[in-house]
């Protein structure tokens, strides 16, 4: 039996308190036929005093803006206790309710099926097993403050377990979380993988990697290394005392998942030679560990208590996600991991992919961010047409809020001070709280000890305070000092396009926009599935749009001859704009020849470039933001 904080069921003046008691709470996480891809998770509940046990889980986890229906892979769910069997009904899709009949011990027992390998979800086979707490287990309603504890029982003796949770003391592979919150914030990785520790700024770290490829520890290391100085020097510190990287190595994924104290990244196995792919690699590691801040602990208000039964709706993911973005490629640059050449070759890249999405016209960022749940990761061959992602959008706009920012200010103020700004109202708002960052229990449990039992003694009470959209944009305009409201009418709650001319300028730097393209604009994507060359997808008020052509038409030929995704844009280079051309397809599985009349090309590549004889004020202004010359790029 555990305390948790004192309840107020008295009247306003709040004299009297009722100390309540809290159940124990114990997982089980077994897999003894990992090839089966099952988990089997044992919950036991001691000290339950009323006739009904509500059981619950998630339907996303935080940091995944996403419905994603985690009890789906449930199965073979049954309850006890003892040996006799205890009456359930399902109430809902997450919801399950036990009949107690008085017992106060009780023993459920469930099935995860878990053989998707992404950041978000579960994943179990004969060589390791992968978990996020928010997709195997379940909380008790009105005990998520509660103390959880995990027990892991590997298949085999030579598999490890790693977790950021501290293990309970005299309890073999036991990890406690203080709450509900934190044991979802903290996935677990068991098996056979590498462990490479590392020490920055005088605390521990580890590299967890599980898979094999062409990564060379040493190098990444030392890599992750300078990020985390780099980015610790920007808020004047590390809020943790230990900090765990999850690295697996696949086939062809891509991804990460931030964590108060790790994040796990997804990456292909084979793609950390070649130095485009590494330096992307590097930009994921920037993005999740910069998180550690901007989300997890400086958030919107809709996020301030997770509600893991629905959507929390924000339209702040343009900042959260956007800014972050921003940033995972600014901190590589200030790490030296690269050149200011390979910088904006990178933010030409982001700019050409805003600039080339039809979507940015139809959708603002702030819109974007309020409709992750059912727009972001439900993409579908109008996507690009009607959608802009949160992600991007908010990246270059926090690029041109930054330039704003320094150009008025001539590089004594940047988008660095709003983020500490913000770190310092609503991240680390608690300083009694934050004092516990510098404590360090035996246990290494925050904020409660843990007493032998793995029991909490003292609730988790968070030191963040969710931000507001009014109190984001008071920030930014407090550090600019300059009302924005006419930008964030524009460029965040509107749709206008971004005028970057007017932020590059002072630094001496303009956009060159490509328009040498020789292919006449049809408005499609193509691609090759299932052997069939096949339009993905096509732009609204294109020419393919206008003749009938629909996403998911099979291409057949081109002026009557037959012709392949690879092949089609060389075969339009015969035409001129404005001519007519025959286009063949299969909709529907019925042959269709639709007359297209070709467009003039649109430009395809927009460059961030150096304008023509830069005054000394603007080479200045650059030196004074990158703290090299403007020749340099």
């Amino acid at each position: 039996m555990i305390e948790v904080t004192s309840l107020d069921t008295s009247s306003a003046d709040g004299n009297q308190k009722e100390q309540l008691t809290a159940p124990k709470i114990q997982y089980s996480v077994a897999m003894p036929n990992p090839e089966s891809h099952l988990f089997e998770v044992t919950l036991r509940v001691q000290g339950w005093s009323e006739p009904i046990l509500d059981l619950k889980m998630p339907v996303w986890t935080p940091g995944s803006y996403l419905v994603r229906e985690y009890a789906r892979h449930l199965q073979d769910f049954r309850s006890q206790a003892g040996d006799r069997a205890l009456p359930w009904r399902k109430i809902s899709k997450n919801h399950w309710q036990i009949e107690t009949d008085s017992v106060s011990d009780i023993t459920v027992f469930y099935r995860i099926f878990a053989n998707e390998l992404t950041v978000r979800t579960n994943h179990l086979d004969s060589t390791h097993g992968y978990f996020n707490p928010a997709a195997l287990c379940f909380f008790l309603p009105g005990f998520e403050r509660n103390c959880y504890t995990v027990t892991v029982v590997p298949p085999q003796p030579q598999w490890r377990t790693v977790t950021t949770l501290p293990p309970v003391p005299g309890q073999n592979l036991t990890f406690a979380a203080a709450d509900f919150d934190t044991l979802v914030d903290s996935p677990f990785e068991i098996g056979c993988h590498e462990v490479y520790d590392f020490e920055v700024m005088g605390k521990p770290h580890q590299l967890v990697v599980w898979g094999k490829g062409n990564l060379e520890p040493d190098r990444l290391i030392r890599d992750i290394q300078k990020i985390i100085e780099v980015e610790a020097k920007m808020f004047g510190g590390l809020p943790y005392d230990r900090y765990v990287f999850l690295l697996h190595l696949s086939g062809s994924g891509f991804g990460g998942l931030e964590h108060k104290e790790s994040c796990t990244l997804n990456y292909p196995r084979f793609s950390f030679r070649a130095s485009d792919k590494y330096e992307r690699f590097i930009q994921l590691v920037a993005h999740e560990f910069f998180h550690l801040w901007n989300v997890k602990r400086i958030r919107p208000k809709a996020l301030e208590v997770f509600d893991y039964e629905k959507e929390n709706y924000t339209p702040s993911l343009w900042f959260s996600e956007g800014t972050t973005s921003y940033y995972d490629l600014v901190i590589p640059f200030r790490a030296g991991l690269y050149s200011v050449k390979s910088y904006f070759q990178n933010m030409s890249k982001e700019i050409t992919r805003l600039q080339t999405t039809p979507g940015r016209s139809v959708q603002p960022a702030s819109e974007s961010s309020w409709d992750a749940w059912i727009k972001l990761y439900r993409r579908d061959a109008n996507s690009d047409n009607s959608q802009i992602s949160y992600y991007l959008k908010g990246e270059v706009v926090s690029f041109l809020l930054d330039l704003l920012i320094r150009a008025r200010h001539r590089n004594e103020r940047s988008l660095d001070d709003v983020i500490r700004l913000m770190w310092q109202q609503f991240g680390n708002a608690n300083p009694a709280q934050n004092d516990d960052f510098e404590q360090k229990s035996e246990t290494g449990a925050k904020p409660g000890n843990l007493t032998s039992n793995g029991q909490s003694n003292s609730a988790s009470v968070p030191t963040e305070i969710g931000f507001t959209p009014e109190q984001l944009q008071s920030a930014i305009e407090s550090v600019a000092d300059l009302d924005l409201s006419d930008f964030f009418a524009r460029y965040i709650d509107g749709t206008e396009e971004l005028p970057y001319s007017k932020y590059l300028e002072p630094f001496g730097l303009q956009i060159l926009v490509d328009e040498t393209s020789e292919t006449p604009r049809i408005g499609w994507t193509l691609g090759t599935e299932n052997g069939r060359e096949t339009v993905k997808f096509v732009e609204a008020g294109a020419p393919a749009q206008l003749a009938g052509i629909d996403a998911g038409d099979e291409l057949l030929a081109i002026g009557g001859f037959r012709v392949n995704a690879e092949q089609a844009n060389e075969r339009l280079k015969d035409y001129q704009p404005g001519e007519t051309i025959e286009v063949t397809v299969f909709h529907q599985d019925e042959l269709q020849t639709c007359r297209v009349t070709l467009a003039a090309p649109r430009p395809t590549r927009y460059s961030i470039v150096p304008v023509e004889n830069p005054t000394a004020l603007q080479k200045q202004n650059f030196t004074g933001w990158l703290g090299v010359p403007l020749s340099k790029l």
